[in-house]
């Protein structure tokens, strides 16, 4: 059989595209491999767990606009299908007169990006937040938390529902491209097997770069992985805060800093920060693979993105090395924990689109072909943005094909 869409990835991106595209398309036969035994396994089922409201991006970015429909959107999906999330809403909180003047150019850009939010002085942080310290904060109301891997898994049962075709244990190792077709080759339990496709589109997040390889696509970037590590604070301390907590970030880097996350399962993480990433798949505590560093010492563009960030790069990895750095950046504006709060979490792994001058790719970033499409670099907040990313892929295949 020949399919009319062949999807690769089931993180939420594709999943969402898988499922909106099969809505458009009642008729159409779309298949969707992921290699994993689950999905959403990587940057999906690895994050904080934030609904965001779209604070940090440029008004009128794709960024900007897809994160704000996206916080209602992603709401609507999960009262639709019945996966819990709680609007607890967020705070950024200024702890000097740096981060104070910060604050006011980022409450100017909520403005701008028609976000609700309430500019709070010290007094009040303090009657919101007891255990908080600032000199003020930003409450963005619209901030949720959910967990992603239960919304992904929720389209993918909605996708087949709707006559999709949804394969896990399918690990992609070759593409051509034909005229007529794409033929995608897997591996199924070891087993190869072949799919014929009228079009495909990829999804593959930490390989994106080697996915536009397998079709000889020329692109000028590299995916480069960003381990972000989290700690869990104890039990007692599922109360300490009532909002999420986060810092008032640098403008000049691309992370947001380490913050205090209350999850939807009632815990409290903290984190993440950003250190370079050995492995694009390692969330243990050791992760190297030497495939993975041969390709990131072989590409100009990490040598320059190093460079230009080894001031930060050498902080990162000092606080991940040694637990009171790391305590140091939460406790700025929480000073009750301790180093003995700061508990074993899985860490997470940003798949960041750097370019051959050493550029970091801040904004979505497609390649394509006469018969595909694929998503290069779906930035942060991807999971907030799924469903309007989804929506933009599927008018991007339509445009594309005529």
């Amino acid at each position: 059989m020949t399919y009319d869409y062949i999807i690769i990835g089931g993180g939420i991106v594709g999943m969402s595209t898988g499922w909106q595209l099969q809505q458009r398309y009642p008729d159409a036969k779309i298949l969707l491999l992921e290699k994993e035994s689950v999905y959403s396994k990587h940057q999906t089922g690895h994050n904080s767990g934030v609904i965001h409201a779209g604070v940090y991006y440029a008004p009128g970015s794709l960024k900007a606009q897809f994160c704000k429909a996206g916080v209602a959107a992603t709401m609507k999906f999960c009262d639709d299908n019945d996966v819990p999330y709680n609007q607890c809403g967020k705070l950024l909180v200024a702890t000097n007169a740096l981060e104070a003047e910060r604050m006011q150019a980022l409450y100017k850009r909520c403005h701008d990006n028609g976000i609700d939010v309430e500019l709070l002085d010290a007094d009040q942080l303090k009657s919101r937040e007891p255990n908080i310290v600032g000199v003020g904060a930003i409450l963005v109301k619209d901030t949720a938390i959910v967990n992603y891997q239960q919304v992904t898994t929720k389209m993918a049962e909605r996708f087949v529902e709707q006559g999709g075709d949804a394969r896990l244990n399918h690990k992609v190792v070759g593409l051509k491209e034909s005229a007529d077709e794409v033929t995608v080759d897997a591996l199924h339990n070891g087993q190869p097997v072949s799919f014929n496709g009228r079009f495909l589109i990829t999804c593959s997040g930490l390989m994106a770069d080697r996915t536009t390889k397998m079709l000889g696509i020329k692109t000028d970037f590299q995916i480069i992985p960003f381990r972000g590590e989290y700690y869990k604070l104890p039990e007692k301390y599922n109360t300490i805060v009532n909002h999420l907590i986060y810092p008032i970030p640098d403008p000049d880097l691309p992370f947001l800093g380490v913050h205090l996350t209350r999850m939807i399962d009632g815990s409290v993480t903290v984190g993440p920060n950003a250190v370079q990433g050995w492995k694009r798949e390692g969330y243990g505590k050791i992760n190297i693979s030497l495939r993975d560093i041969w390709d990131m010492v072989t590409f100009p563009g990490f040598w320059r993105v190093l460079k230009a960030h080894i001031g930060t790069g050498i902080v990162e990895t000092k606080n991940s090395l040694w637990k009171p750095g790391y305590l140091k950046l939460v406790q700025k504006y929480c000073p009750r924990l301790k180093v003995e709060d700061l508990q074993h979490y899985p860490a997470g792994i940003r798949a960041q689109a750097v370019m051959n001058d050493g550029s970091l790719v801040h904004d979505f970033l497609f390649a394509e072909s006469p018969r595909s499409l694929h998503v290069c670099n779906a930035p942060s907040p991807a999971a907030t943005s799924a469903i309007p990313i989804g929506s933009y892929i599927c008018d991007k295949v339509a445009e594309q094909q005529g």
